[in-house]
């Protein structure tokens, strides 16, 4: 890949990553924004994006920007956007037997 291209994506992964966040989470910290522009890698970006769209509260996409580059996992109930639903009562529990 050229140069320019890749410039183009990394440009691209960030802005999708501040989009998600702030439809989310509405205004964003101050440094979030900065600290997004910072990262250089493209598997930790895009690694991001999943987190940001099933993160339940930010405070978790925080945590998460912190752990830097790597292998990963997105899963168990600290990735479960539902979670925020569940613990402002917004749904309504199956019936229990």
């Amino acid at each position: 890949m050229f140069s320019f291209e890749e410039d183009a994506n990394f440009v691209q992964d960030r802005e999708d990553l501040i989009a998600v966040l702030r439809m989310r989470f509405g205004n964003l910290p101050a440094g979030v924004i900065d600290g997004i522009y910072k990262i250089n890698d493209m598997n930790t970006l895009e690694r991001l994006i999943l987190v940001a769209a099933n993160a339940p509260e930010l405070k978790i996409f925080l945590e998460e920007m912190k752990e830097g580059t790597g292998s990963f996992k997105i899963l168990g109930e600290r990735f479960n956007p539902m979670n925020s639903l569940n613990k402002e009562g917004g749904l309504v529990e199956k019936n229990k037997k």
